[in-house]
């Protein structure tokens, strides 16, 4: 397969695939989806190449996208790549301190923000900025203040009136002059504790990434619909769509992650990266329809879940050929349940379903495998460009987060730190270089930070986050995203903190999933008049006590967790508990929760 640079990707395949679809976007308007073709595509992203020129963007100049997933980012990005730039994408969910920081250290002067609050917090930082001189505006529904005379509408900006003959001449040398030593992105790690770091990532990263993905998914067709859920500021998302557009597959944006459920539905799409918490929502679906059902369903949904995991992983994971009565069982089962379940989610055509960014416990795998669903479970971060490992085809391991990719070394190192070298692994932290030398070993090889070790069929199994161990005060070390794993897989729990380091034993903040919550009090009479009510009532008390008791058979004792709170609102980005990338900020939820916290542990 071609690899082809950034600057020229598109019309190559624009060359190739002319008027077939490219992308898919969903008109606010009437709610219907578009198609956008590879030769519109293309056309996009020479006129925004040439307007960028226009504006003064430079080679390897740093220009910032700040934006929920909009197919205008696609543009930008690759508009940038023309001109041999580099993007700076920023979560639509950044806070006015986190984008001043990323517009200030990175000298971003032209920023490109998706909607009214992306707008609001950048006319905040503009108003301030040494750097920051002009901000383009992609919704135009946004109504900018009356006192902004400066900023512009990005179909303005394309527009040909905002280029001349000269930035045709410059777009098309810097594209020939392009070299895969460039910065493509600079991404900033939102990080649970510090201030974040722009990590560099060139071109020469992503087409590595790519030739490895050709190898390990060549079971996959060359092409086939592919839809955005996670933000495109993700190098998860980032690296999974660019991958997707490398192959000629159709991409489909999703605007608001609220809707991805509808989204799915409606675009049926073959594929699709998620974090874990997906398909924990999913599981737990499943388990209450089970335990809903009379003997007769339940029955049957059991055996059919058996039935899988025998057929889908005791014969086909391990390229034996299935006994033809379990063969005819199992596509009995595919036709009157596992395909009714892939239909209600809106992924019966589901050809591969990558999934990274946190624990995912073996339980909801082997469940998922063996309703066939094409779970791709991985591991990745932003300086290794993403994957390091995923499930290939057949003789994935249940208990690890994939096999080693193609061409990536991967060793265990002190603390069963898990550490990697290969060619898609960054070079470094953009402006940072001590932080870039803590990150690297003395031989060079980047310390993930997590740790882990190798099974014999080079797959990794993720233990925890070295620095986020816990060691209680009778010296025993306490894993806490085990235990948060296995809390949240209970259809009650929507989140979950477990509290050790340092104390005599462990504890844990409970956040309840209020919708099942208050379903569940209502059916048993329980009067309540808010999630406080719900949280300080006895018999919800009782009912988390029993579950979180009956979660924790698998853990030591000292593991247990003795004593919990509820908590009557949820962790969010907005209130400080979350990262952009949904990980919990541990230093600021122990400080925020610290009365509470110290509650739990009064005599």
């Amino acid at each position: 397969m071609e690899y082809s640079h950034f600057s020229n990707l598109i019309q190559k395949r624009a060359d190739k695939f002319g008027n077939q679809e490219a992308l898919k976007l969903k008109d606010k308007n009437t709610g219907e989806w578009q198609s956008v073709s590879w030769e519109d595509f293309a056309r996009k992203i020479t006129a925004v190449a040439r307007s960028m020129c226009h504006a003064g963007v430079e080679p390897q100049s740093n220009i910032g996208i700040y934006s929920q997933n909009m197919v205008e980012c696609l543009y930008i990005d690759f508009g940038a790549f023309a001109n041999r730039a580099v993007t700076v994408p920023m979560y639509a969910t950044a806070s006015v301190p986190q984008i001043d920081y990323i517009i200030n250290e990175a000298e971003i002067s032209l920023l490109f923000v998706g909607e009214q609050a992306q707008y609001n917090n950048a006319w905040q930082v503009f108003q301030g900025s040494a750097f920051l001189k002009q901000i383009v505006i992609l919704d135009k529904t946004v109504v900018r203040a009356p006192e902004d005379k400066t900023s512009i509408y990005f179909d303005y900006f394309s527009s040909p009136k905002n280029r001349t003959s000269q930035d045709i001449i410059t777009v098309e040398k810097r594209v020939k002059s392009a070299r895969g030593e460039d910065i493509a992105h600079i991404i900033y790690t939102s990080g649970t504790t510090g201030e974040p770091k722009g990590v560099v990532l060139t071109h020469n990263n992503y087409l590595e990434t790519f030739k490895i993905h050709d190898i390990r998914l060549s079971y996959l067709p060359q092409r086939f619909l592919s839809i955005s859920f996670l933000p495109l500021a993700h190098i998860f998302e980032k690296a999974w769509s660019l991958y997707c557009l490398h192959r000629g597959c159709t991409v489909a944006i999703n605007l608001d992650p609220r809707e991805i459920q509808t989204a799915v539905k409606e675009v049926k799409p073959q594929a699709m990266c998620s974090v874990p918490r997906f398909w924990e929502k999913v599981y737990a679906g499943v388990r209450e329809k089970i335990e809903d059902s009379n003997f007769i369903l339940r029955h049957i949904f059991l055996n059919a879940i058996s039935t899988g995991e025998k057929y889908c992983i005791g014969y086909i994971n391990k390229g034996k050929k299935p006994p033809f009565f379990l063969k005819c069982k199992f596509k009995w089962y595919e036709k009157i349940v596992y395909s009714k379940l892939k239909k209600t989610i809106g992924i019966e055509r589901g050809l591969i379903f990558p999934c990274a960014g946190a624990m995912l416990s073996e339980e909801i795998i082997r469940f998922l495998r063996s309703v066939n669903i094409p779970l791709a479970y991985g591991y990745g971060l932003t300086e290794t460009t993403a994957t390091v490992s995923c499930f290939p085809e057949i003789r994935y391991e249940l208990d690890t987060v994939g096999k080693v990719m193609p061409s990536i070394e991967v060793r265990i190192g002190e603390d069963n730190e898990i550490q990697v070298k290969g060619k898609t692994v960054t070079g470094g932290y953009y402006k940072k270089p001590d932080a870039t030398a803590a990150a690297f070993t003395d031989d060079g090889w980047f310390r993930t930070g997590d740790a882990g070790s190798l099974t014999e069929n080079k797959g990794i199994v993720l233990r925890e986050r070295i620095k986020d161990l816990y060691k209680t005060s009778n010296g025993k070390y306490i894993a806490p995203q085990q235990l948060e794993g296995r809390l949240i897989n209970d259809k009650f729990i929507e989140n979950a903190f477990v509290i050790g380091d340092q104390r005599k034993y462990v504890s844990a903040l409970i956040v309840p999933d209020y919708n099942e919550l208050e379903k569940y009090a209502k059916e048993k009479g329980i009067l309540f008049g808010s999630e406080e009510d719900l949280c300080n009532n006895p018999q919800i008390i009782k009912l988390y006590e029993a579950r979180v008791t009956d979660m924790q058979n698998e853990f030591a004792n000292y593991e247990q967790i003795k004593r919990f709170t509820l908590l009557p609102h949820v962790f969010t980005i907005n209130s400080g508990e979350l990262t952009n990338t949904l990980k919990m900020k541990r230093n600021y939820i122990l400080e925020k929760y610290r009365e509470i916290i110290d509650k739990m542990y009064y005599e």
